[in-house]
């Protein structure tokens, strides 16, 4: 296995990664499949929801009112979700996730709840488009989940009553 070019490898930047390579060496790791995974793992965070959503944003533009001009489309995500999974790789969020964000306004904001929703479910089927391996049901299982969570907090006629 290379540590790479002599032109783009500094003397000790080459020691340093030989010295990690024998540190993986020593705990019997392969050092091939190691390199790979790193390179994923890179690569998997670039793929964060912050930045998804806005290239996301860029590629649903021309279909738009004045090409987005007004900063609407993003705003759900903006306000009530990216804060907290905003620094998550896509790949990694799942329908607790969504749900956990969200139930705070899905009765006391449905109309946003839904368009974050929505705008999260455009999200990946962006992700997928571009060839991330990610669960395009997310959200509708996510949508499940916040009925569900309504009924057990009593809502809907519940016949746990508001003991939950």
């Amino acid at each position: 296995m290379g540590l790479g070019r002599y032109t783009d490898v500094s003397p000790k930047g080459a020691r340093e990664a030989a010295e990690k390579c024998l540190g993986l060496l020593r705990q019997k790791l392969d050092l091939i499949k190691e390199r790979e995974r790193e390179r994923m793992k890179a690569a998997r965070n670039l793929h964060i929801l912050n930045k998804i959503s806005i290239y996301a944003l860029e590629s649903r533009k021309p279909e738009l009112k004045d090409d987005g001009k007004a900063g609407r489309w993003l705003s759900p995500l903006e306000h009530h979700v990216l804060p907290k999974p905003g620094k998550v790789p896509v790949a990694n969020i799942d329908q607790i996730d969504i749900r956990d964000v969200l139930a705070a306004i899905w009765l006391t904001k449905a109309d946003t709840a839904r368009k974050a929703l929505n705008r999260l479910s455009f999200c990946l089927r962006y992700e997928a488009g571009i060839g991330l391996d990610v669960d395009l049901q997310t959200t509708e299982k996510a949508k499940s989940l916040l009925g569900s969570c309504l009924i057990g907090l009593g809502v809907h006629g519940s016949p746990f009553g508001n003991e939950w």
